[in-house]
């Protein structure tokens, strides 16, 4: 006999209970990936498992179809020193859940999981689907989605699990994380020095403030560049060689990061050293049918700032989810049961509209 959507929605908020429950900083979601799979196979779903990403297929997947991936994580980053409640107890206080990873990316992970085990065993679906339930989003890890992704068969079009208030962020912005260096002449304090480090960074400092880069996206608005750390010196009597900077540059979908290393390194009045270039920025076609099927249930679309797993992907994505992402690496996280119901109604909604 088929569960019932409340059925299925009060097994998916005991699921988030015991997930608030189990410690899963990123790296240490084992726990968490057990209660997972076992959540699946509760409803006679196979589970695979790789590290500790927890995967499963719908009933009649058909490699002649497209493929659709439903994706968030289980890892949390840790608790900030501003708690006051117990962040690995989950409790509903005044119609809120709270705990750890409740809001990011709990509640979005377990509607995500409500969503697919309401889906499984029908037929006649325009998409096959892959549910993957993955650890170290939280720093990018090795062993998170960019692992999985090889093994998976190819994907399609993903919707990506992250607290949005239930509105589509068709683009994300990409990051690339400079470390910066301005040079100087090391010296005496007490004698003459027309090439101080720390002066010269004046005009590189004025520099990067006034940057901009002339494509602007309709989704994601102007690159953004922001000088964040500055470092020089050890004591107070010597002038240092250089002074030492990290620039966090925002990417929209007008630019790959490759494009953004190239420029800055070749503009910028300074030495740029990108740590990475893999986290591109990441968007689904505004008139995609995932995005029609949400549109025509009145969610409105955005372009956001911040980044998840998107970034990891190259087929196109849409990031969607219950909860509200200023919520997020709070103190006393939590999230309204009433957006995990809504989330995984939506959810069940828009997909219906978009496979059938």
């Amino acid at each position: 006999m088929k569960i019932s959507q409340d059925q299925l929605t009060q097994k998916a908020i005991e699921l988030l209970k015991q997930l608030i429950s189990i410690p899963s900083f990123s790296g240490e979601e084992d726990k968490t990936g057990d209660a997972i799979a076992a959540f699946l196979e509760g409803f006679g779903i196979e589970v695979h498992r790789q590290y500790n990403n927890i995967y499963a297929f719908n009933k009649y997947f058909d490699e002649s179809k497209p493929t659709l991936l439903l994706n968030s994580h289980h890892d949390t980053v840790k608790p900030n020193n501003a708690y006051t409640k117990d962040p690995f107890h989950p409790h509903i206080e005044d119609g809120k859940l709270f705990g750890l990873g409740s809001n990011d990316a709990g509640g979005c992970l377990v509607s995500l999981l409500a969503t697919f085990v309401n889906f499984y065993e029908a037929e006649g679906l325009s998409h096959n689907i892959i549910m993957a339930a993955t650890g170290e989003e939280e720093d990018a890890g090795e062993k998170s989605i960019r692992s999985l992704l090889p093994i998976l068969p190819n994907i399609d079009v993903a919707v990506v699990g992250e607290p949005t208030l239930m509105d589509l962020a068709i683009a994300e912005k990409g990051l690339v994380v400079f470390d910066a260096v301005v040079k100087g002449t090391p010296s005496h304090a007490a004698h003459p020095n027309n090439n101080n480090a720390i002066y010269n960074t004046i005009d590189v400092l004025q520099w990067f403030k006034d940057c901009s880069f002339d494509k602007v996206s309709e989704a994601l608005g102007e690159v953004k560049l922001t000088v964040t750390q500055i470092n020089a010196g050890k004591q107070h009597n010597v002038v240092p060689a250089q002074v030492d900077m990290v620039v966090d540059v925002r990417v929209n979908d007008c630019y790959s990061n490759q494009e953004i290393a190239d420029l800055l390194q070749k503009e910028a009045p300074c030495e740029m050293t990108p740590r990475s270039l893999r986290l591109n920025s990441s968007s689904i076609d505004p008139g995609h049918d995932l995005v029609k099927s949400g549109l025509a249930l009145g969610r409105g679309t955005y372009g956001s700032p911040t980044l998840s797993d998107q970034a990891a992907l190259s087929c196109q994505s849409v990031k969607l989810g219950p909860g509200d992402s200023t919520r997020s690496h709070s103190a006393d996280e939590f999230i309204f049961v009433n957006e995990i119901v809504e989330g995984i109604d939506l959810y069940i909604k828009i997909l219906t509209g978009f496979l059938q």
